[in-house]
């Protein structure tokens, strides 16, 4: 019980619940464009997509820094490849085909992106997450007026 509440486990949480709050607001933001402009992937998806990114990307750092040392040799780029697979799965499932249209492409495309923000979140690296972000909803939003 004494262990729960150490100075390094608690400075630990800390930095773990503010990199997966970061990552829910900042997903939430591109969210809440897609959601308020009607398309199928919202709010909750694109919050999703991001803190499970940046859940894995925390999980990565701990393996890393648990087997430091050891002859275990990790690789952090097959963690992040995983990572991009698996969103771009979820991405894939946005885009449909229909009568010869191809519909969802900007929301898979906001999806995986908002995969790389949770990562970016995971790692720490908030300002280029934030930018990321704003360049996001500036896209959405002032290209979708001069289309």
């Amino acid at each position: 019980m004494n262990e729960l509440i150490e100075p390094d486990l608690l400075s630990a949480a800390f930095t773990q619940a503010s990199r997966l709050l970061v990552a829910a607001i900042l997903t939430g933001a591109i969210g809440f464009e897609r959601e308020r402009n009607e398309h199928d992937a919202g709010l909750r998806t694109h919050m999703l997509v991001g803190i499970g990114a940046c859940v894995f990307t925390l999980l990565m750092v701990q393996l890393i820094h648990r087997f430091e040392g050891d002859d275990i040799r990790s690789d952090p780029i097959r963690i992040v490849e995983a990572i991009t697979a698996g969103v771009a799965f979820l991405a894939a499932g946005a885009i449909i085909q229909a009568r010869g249209q191809v519909r969802g492409l900007t929301t898979g495309a906001s999806l995986w992106l908002a995969g790389a923000v949770g990562l970016a979140c995971g790692l720490g690296e908030y300002v280029l997450a934030i930018i990321a972000v704003v360049m996001t909803l500036i896209i959405l939003r002032l290209v979708k007026l001069l289309e």
